[in-house]
């Protein structure tokens, strides 16, 4: 046998680093996963939603509680279920609105948002998402016309 030597150039060990997603992307990404097999095993819907608002944080929990209520009082049609670990509400499968935790990706405010799904164009440009940081009994007013408007 010949002994042959390696250069030191294949022998070097290159580190690359992939710098793409954050923990909490990769931890979206993964209850993304599991809502996909419970969904499989036909399981999931309102008290999938509760018991994921009933984990959330304080100031989380709460705003997430009320409007599990309003969009519930709101659009009785809408099906509630989780979409990338937060709590949504889908028709005909497909997600129309959902609550963002501010903890999720420890941002300052907490996020109602509006999927394609959701009937509330006007015009060229309108708003599909809106931080929220307290409810007051005019915000709830206006969330409910909102959703009103989404499944209309």
């Amino acid at each position: 046998m010949k002994n042959r030597q390696k250069s030191a150039k294949s022998t070097t060990v290159k580190e690359k680093r992939y710098e793409g997603f954050t923990q909490e992307e990769r931890g979206a990404m993964g209850d993304r996963v599991e809502e996909m097999k419970t969904a499989a095993r036909k399981a999931g819907g309102e008290a999938e939603v509760l018991s994921k608002i009933g984990e959330m944080q304080a100031p989380d929990r709460a705003l997430g509680q009320r409007l599990h209520a309003i969009i519930k009082a709101s659009a009785p049609g809408l099906s509630p279920k989780t979409w990338y670990g937060m709590p949504a509400y889908a028709r005909d499968g497909k997600i129309v609105c959902f609550f963002q935790p501010a903890q999720k990706f420890k941002t300052r405010y907490a996020t109602l948002g509006f999927n394609d799904s959701a009937n509330l164009d006007e015009g060229a440009m309108w708003p599909v998402a809106f931080a929220l940081t307290e409810l007051t009994a005019a915000d709830e007013a206006r969330i409910a016309a909102l959703v009103k408007k989404a499944v209309s």
